[in-house]
């Protein structure tokens, strides 16, 4: 993509406004808590004071707008003392300009390898170096700096205080992640009746299990409709691709087709109505003809083995996610709880052990991770690294040009710089134009209303607290809609402290362009552009299937020795992946780079083969046997052939290098050629997705290369 289009494609992006959900009364509290704040403020310390507290207790209340799964207190609380010491400190060494420069720059380069720890740390860490620049300009002595900071915490303390006082849907975020992954599944069966190999986008289950992950302190307070649902979701998933896929036994039309898509409609509408009922936490309604669909006696006359196997395991899974979604459940949940526990014993299946729940480090015990996080970000080539270089550089630049520039307040630079800024190429273009043009939009209103209605300090905070109320109700349309309403806000919030009306339009609109060019500057000079890591990316993913296949493959070799955590454990690698791919791709989508390594084709065929070969070891898990079953001796040399094949594979790939799979497929000839002469009996299910898993690694070096038919190994990719 050429320079011109990627500024183009990048710019419309930054500019553009969804429809997305609003949350009017979560808006409300945050505005609540900043005019309490400042109320307070002035009353008993003035309107200078009360700008630094109005800016610790707007940036506590955006902290708890962010997608993290901790308590909102507890953001709320780390935003406001996070900012309180900046502040602090940022006011001790700014009359001295090496030294603030110094610590601008450790404080941002910090800030910016706040981003290894994810993506809520770092739009705080950013967010309050952003605003120190601004809160260090407004005290007058060491004294008032301390109590500048002390109000800055205080406007966390109150935001924090609001939430507990007046929670607004308890546990939302993770009910709606939760919610998310069962309608996903609800879906995914749905397309399964139309085209038994549709595919699966795993991030609602990995966002799921994201959410799941609680402290002790949330351990004791979760509904019990959280606790459980989430499991069951994970298992169901293979079930159903199981019932569906003809390799498994059902045949592409006919009675027992049709049997099977009753059932996955079934299926849907229960998932369906068991995300309804946790979403909004209200008692699980079902449909009288799904319930009925399920409970036929046809089934058992109309399928047989594998997906008889699989209509029985999903009747018991999909029991299982209406008792947890109801919480403790009903007596007869309960009761068909149990039956079906006892149909699983007499057919044979190990009950699935009781896991206890995802532990999220406590506050204190997250700061070494967050350190670990960080330190591992120190290297070359780290993308991470790169990016707290360039934003540590631009806020020292932009600082220094600011403040040579004739205008004065030469901290809009570095500040407008900072906060645009992102580890990503097209979200950093994308905020800068979206930045100048909502700063351009709110600036102008903002100054339209002023010299219109010439307000006063009380009527300057009331307007500063209306656009804090919009930029909380609207933030997640679109980031240039949040910046229109934070231009106004900072302008009316200035202008109650005692600023320069026409000075702060001014200054804003060309200090703002300056800030944004610098960090558009910084990327083109100093990049870590995705796109020559993507066959890195791609290695990685071959990698972690191949290591998965071969887990779930093994266990059919040694049934007795059965490790369903090392299954499971394969299962989440290859998960994060294949997301760590595709946020790749998407982020090279838009980068000014030639390719190199990888076209467009030929990432979008190997996507595909990958996500083919995981699916099929996918169904095989869904098959995996019980630890009395009969071994299959020769998955064992099958399991060890695909591990070293997609390890050697993986390098090659990384090397630019088409693979060949000389190796599995010698493995299968022999297994074939044991068959042939009566050696042993087969498992069916195992030895078809074997076949399988060789067809989706030969398609994979086919879309690697490019080319319709096989190719030689060590042949360079195209």
């Amino acid at each position: 993509m050429s320079w011109l289009r990627a500024l183009k494609e990048t710019a419309r992006s930054g500019l553009t406004i969804e429809r997305r959900r609003l949350e009017p009364l979560i808006a409300i509290r945050g505005a609540a808590g900043l005019a309490l704040v400042i109320g307070i403020s002035l009353v008993f310390f003035g309107p200078v004071v009360a700008a630094s507290s109005a800016f610790g207790a707007f940036q506590a209340a955006i902290a708890t707008f962010q997608r993290s799964w901790r308590p909102r207190p507890v953001l709320a609380l780390v935003s406001g003392a996070s900012l309180a010491v900046s502040t602090f400190l940022g006011y001790l060494t700014g009359a001295h300009l090496p030294l603030f420069l110094a610590l601008l720059v450790l404080w941002t380069f910090l800030a910016g390898l706040a981003w290894a720890a994810g993506p809520t740390g770092g739009l705080i860490a950013s967010s309050n170096v952003a605003i120190m620049l601004v809160t260090v300009t407004l005290p007058t002595s060491v004294a008032n700096s301390a109590v500048h900071a002390a109000v800055i915490l205080f406007g966390g303390v109150v935001q924090a205080t609001l939430i507990v006082l007046f929670p607004v849907r308890r546990w939302g975020a993770q009910r709606d992640a939760l919610s998310d992954a069962l309608a996903a599944e609800a879906d995914y069966a749905r397309r399964l009746r139309h085209d038994p190999l549709a595919p699966f986008d795993p991030v609602p289950l990995m966002t799921a299990r994201s959410a799941a992950a609680v402290t002790p302190w949330q351990a004791r307070r979760r509904p019990p409709e959280l606790r459980g649902s989430r499991g069951v979701a994970e298992r169901i998933r293979p079930v159903l691709a199981s019932l569906a896929d003809p390799a498994m036994g059902v045949p592409p039309e006919g009675p027992g087709r049709d049997r099977v898509r009753e059932l996955l409609a079934a299926a849907g509408s229960v998932l369906d109505s068991a995300a309804r009922a946790i979403r909004h936490g209200d008692p699980v309604k079902l449909s009288p003809s799904a319930v009925a669909a399920l409970k036929t006696p046809d089934t058992g006359s109309l399928l047989e083995g594998p997906p008889r196997r699989a209509a029985d395991r999903l009747d018991t899974l999909l029991s299982d996610v209406i008792e947890t979604a109801e919480g403790e459940g009903t007596k007869e949940d309960q009761a068909r709880a149990e039956q079906a526990v006892e149909a699983l014993r007499a057919a044979g299946e190990e009950e699935a052990p009781v896991s206890p729940h995802r532990r999220r480090p406590t506050l204190l015990s997250l700061v070494p991770v967050v350190g670990r996080a960080m330190r591992a970000e120190l290297r070359p080539g780290s993308p991470i690294l790169r990016h707290a270089v360039r934003v540590a550089v631009v806020a020292a630049v932009g600082y220094l040009i600011g403040t040579a520039l004739p205008f004065g307040h030469g901290y809009w630079a570095p500040m407008a710089a900072v906060m645009a800024m992102r580890p990503e190429f097209s979200q950093t273009y994308g905020r800068a134009v979206a930045r100048f043009g909502g700063t351009i939009v709110g600036v102008s209103l903002a100054t339209a209303i002023v010299r219109t209605a010439h307000p006063g300090v009380t009527f300057s905070a009331v307007l500063a607290v209306c656009c804090a109320l919009l930029m909380y109700l609207l933030m997640r349309t679109g980031y240039v809609v949040g910046q229109v309403c934070v231009s106004a806000y900072v302008v009316f919030l200035l202008g109650m402290g005692g600023d320069n009306w026409s000075q702060t339009v001014h200054e804003r609109v060309i200090l703002t362009l300056v800030g944004g060019l610098l960090a558009m500057i910084s990327y083109a000079v100093y990049p870590a552009w995705e796109t020559p890591r993507l066959p890195g990316r791609l290695g990685d993913w071959l990698k972690a299937g191949g290591k998965y296949a071969a887990t779930v493959v093994g266990q059919y070799a040694v049934p007795a020795e059965r490790g369903p955590d090392e299954v499971r454990s394969a299962l989440l690698d290859t998960r994060e992946a294949r997301i760590a791919w595709q946020e790749a791709v998407a982020a090279a989508q838009h980068e000014p780079v030639r390719s190199r390594g990888l076209s467009r084709a030929a990432a979008d065929d190997t996507e595909h083969a990958l996500a083919e070969f995981g699916r099929v070891a996918m169904l095989l898990e869904a098959h995996l046997p019980c630890g009395a079953a009969t071994p299959v001796p020769e998955a064992g040399p099958l399991a060890e052939a695909l591990r070293r094949s997609t390890e050697r594979a993986a390098k090659e790939v990384r090397e630019r290098r088409v693979p060949d799979w000389p190796e599995v497929r010698e493995v299968l000839a022999r297994w074939d050629a044991r068959q042939e002469a009566a050696e042993g009996d087969t498992d069916p299910v195992v030895r078809s997705g074997a076949g399988l898993l060789l067809d989706a690694l030969e398609e994979f070096s086919r879309g690697l290369d490019g080319a319709p038919g096989g190719n030689p190994p060590g042949k360079k990719a195209g």
